[in-house]
């Protein structure tokens, strides 16, 4: 069986585990602030908080934006459902835009569209590793005097050129980004996720939020000579990442270049197999972004069962995933308000499948991927 995705990882991560488990100290600690300080400087930013997993920083990210009861959040429908979550999580209302079916991710016009005077952020989503439009996208924003908070999850490594220049998504573009390091991602600690910012006060923000508040961490009072007792100002959440978590994390970020470098040269392959099956249409990149191909997602023919090719693919051994998943079309939305249709995201969630792609594949595999996807294709002759 090919799976759709197996985290790169290996004994130098079970090493950096076990160190943290024999020293006594397994909580948020020293770890944990020499990932965030690491984290920062691979992708460019001033700050980085380490928090439980990417639907909290999400959450934090927005709430230090100031959204709140009755705000409008813009996002695309099209992604993953925590995303339209924790915007409900605040008291704010989700308005979904529809995709640019090359690259999966909102188009730039139709947020300018959807703008009314209760707009309180847009949330631009990197869905599956491809950077969305931020040169369209900010100076929308900052007209309106809108936050921007960037969802990216899947966009560790990814590259995008802003002004003329190439950098990596993280720095962030907009106010605050989140990422993921579940083991769907690039880099994973088994579950957790990073909020980085250029903004101090969001990072102090989040930093007390994701300790319930507290006015002092517990490694501050560990190593004070000096008896402290600290305080809750204001409510907050326990969104702490561990420093088991954090040390795996450290040996992972140091293969990011690896990893992605892999990724690329393996979608390249996958692009030149797929050019000879005919309706099949492999995704590919704005001239401005440089993705890490978190996932590669092919567009099916037109008229082709997208459960029914998947089985097929399953039964020859190879496991897939449907298209990215809409938001709207789940019963959790099923009373939500559309204010402008979304053909285009109806049309990738239920016309797109993922292939599977992660650093130890082969080209073997690779090849028993496409050639499964072909026999999957095969209409069979009715019978008479």
């Amino acid at each position: 069986m090919i799976p759709i995705m197996t985290p790169f990882i290996g004994e130098a991560e079970a090493q950096a585990a076990s160190a943290v488990v024999l020293s006594g100290w397994l909580s948020q600690g020293s770890e944990v602030a020499a990932f965030e300080r690491e984290f920062a400087a691979a992708v460019g930013s001033d700050h980085a908080c380490a928090v439980s997993n990417c639907t909290v920083a999400l959450h934090l990210a927005l709430l230090a934006v100031g959204v709140g009861p009755g705000d409008e959040v813009i996002l695309a429908s099209h992604t993953f459902i925590a995303c339209a979550n924790v915007v409900l999580q605040c008291g704010a209302v989700p308005v979904f835009v529809d995709i640019d079916p090359n690259t999966f991710n909102m188009k730039p016009e139709l947020v300018a569209a959807a703008i009314t005077e209760r707009t309180k952020a847009i949330m631009c989503i990197h869905q599956m590793g491809m950077p969305c439009d931020m040169e369209a996208i900010m100076p929308l924003a900052r007209a309106h005097g809108v936050a921007v908070v960037e969802d990216a999850a899947c966009a560790i490594g990814s590259e995008i050129r802003m002004n003329g220049q190439w950098e990596r998504i993280g720095r962030p573009i907009g106010d605050i980004a989140c990422f993921s390091l579940h083991p769907r991602k690039l880099l994973t600690v088994g579950d957790g996720g990073m909020m980085t910012t250029s903004n101090v006060e969001y990072d102090r923000f989040a930093r007390l939020l994701r300790q319930h508040g507290m006015s002092v961490s517990d490694s501050v009072r560990h190593n004070s000579r000096t008896v402290i007792l600290e305080e809750y100002p204001v409510p907050g959440y326990n969104y702490r990442l561990t420093d088991v978590q954090a040390a795996i994390g450290r040996v992972q970020l140091t293969r990011l270049d690896e990893i992605v470098a892999r990724r690329r040269r393996l979608a390249q392959t996958y692009r030149e197999m797929l050019a000879d099956i005919p309706g099949v249409r492999a995704p590919s990149e704005p001239e401005w972004a440089k993705t890490n191909w978190q996932s590669y997602c092919v567009r099916l023919p037109e008229g082709a069962d997208q459960r029914e090719v998947m089985q097929k693919m399953l039964d020859r051994g190879v496991a897939t995933r449907r298209g990215i998943m809409c938001a709207h079309l789940e019963r959790a939305y099923a009373h939500h308000e559309l204010r402008l249709p979304l053909p285009e995201s109806e049309r990738a969630h239920r016309g797109c499948i993922l292939l599977p792609l992660f650093h130890q594949m082969t080209e073997d595999m690779q090849e028993q991927v496409v050639s499964s996807l072909k026999a999957a294709l095969v209409k069979q002759p009715a019978l008479v």
